[in-house]
């Protein structure tokens, strides 16, 4: 199979890659800022997928499936370029994928997506709506995205179209927003809330975006690892610091005195649970994750131990 990953050059999309070119799929590497020492078995281009360089690439090399991991988050773009980069990269995605013969669209989303607060479920479902855009509006351009990626599943019929919804990452390159939250020293908390946070080891990520694949799942699904725990485990077993803090200095805080930076719709995100049900997934693909919550943390402290 020939497979175009998007985004390539981040730490899970170079899981991917590797696994699929081990497996001898042939498989073409976008990102605009490149892969120095990719692998033989992923041919590598350095584009922007909006751009008719990558549209070129649709024409010429004509895959037969399309992994698009070519979205960011708040920690590395300012609003406008995430807004480009993310609906606008989706869109034509989905255009060329269309145009170009392309069989199965694979869209690697967040289940940030169903947004926080205290009158939402404990538990999500595919269907559920996109609360995010009113509880952390610096998410939005990420919800435009997945919603467009949904509305292919009517608007390209012809093309098999997966939207993945996974938790955070959490694993030895210490890639993803749990982990950036959990690096220093202290780890502020909301004072007297304890939120339930969802993660899955990073191999196990590629390793459900590979099932997804295989599969040819059509449809929108949830993907999750073990059990979620409450945030204050998590801090206390990565070896860090709670930094309970009133909610007031909780917003004047972030991003200072070595603190971690965040935007302010993340604090109902430190407040509140977004824990989703992926029994759908697990029933489409077969799929089960391999390391427990133990693991996910041990390996991230191996690589990442307490700051001093």
């Amino acid at each position: 199979m020939r497979v175009m990953i998007t985004g390539v050059a981040s730490p899970i999309a170079r899981l991917v890659a590797e696994r699929l070119a081990g497996e001898g799929h042939e498989v073409i590497g976008v990102d605009r800022r490149g892969w120095e020492g990719a692998p033989a078995g992923v041919e590598m281009h350095a584009a922007d997928i909006r751009k008719r360089a990558a549209e070129e690439l649709f024409r010429k090399r004509r895959p037969d499936a399309v992994i698009h991991m070519a979205t960011v988050t708040h920690l590395v773009a300012a609003t406008e370029e995430r807004y480009r980069i993310n609906l606008g990269g989706t869109r034509a995605v989905f255009q060329h994928a269309d145009e170009y013969g392309v069989e199965h669209v694979i869209f690697v989303g967040r289940p940030t997506y169903y947004g926080a607060g205290a009158d939402q479920a404990l538990y999500h479902h595919e269907d559920d709506p996109p609360m995010a855009v009113s509880t952390f509006p610096e998410l939005a351009d990420l919800v435009a995205a997945d919603l467009y990626a949904c509305q292919s599943l009517w608007r390209f019929p012809k093309l098999a179209t997966t939207v993945l919804r996974l938790v955070y990452s959490l694993g030895p390159t210490g890639h993803g927003t749990l982990s950036s939250f959990l690096k220093g020293r202290y780890v502020p908390t909301v004072l007297g809330f304890d939120p339930l946070f969802q993660f899955m080891h990073e191999l196990d990520v590629a390793d459900a975006i590979c099932a997804a694949l295989h599969q040819r799942v059509r449809g929108v699904y949830n993907v999750a690892g073990p059990q979620p725990l409450p945030l204050s485990v998590i801090v206390r077993e990565t070896g860090r610091r709670n930094l309970p803090l009133p909610e007031a200095a909780f917003q004047l805080m972030r991003g200072r005195f070595g603190l971690p930076r965040l935007p302010p719709g993340a604090v109902q995100h430190i407040k509140h649970p977004v824990v989703v049900d992926d029994a759908v997934f697990r029933k489409a693909t077969g799929w089960r994750n391999q390391a427990d919550e133990v693991r996910c943390l041990a390996d991230f402290v191996r690589e990442f131990p307490p700051p001093v």
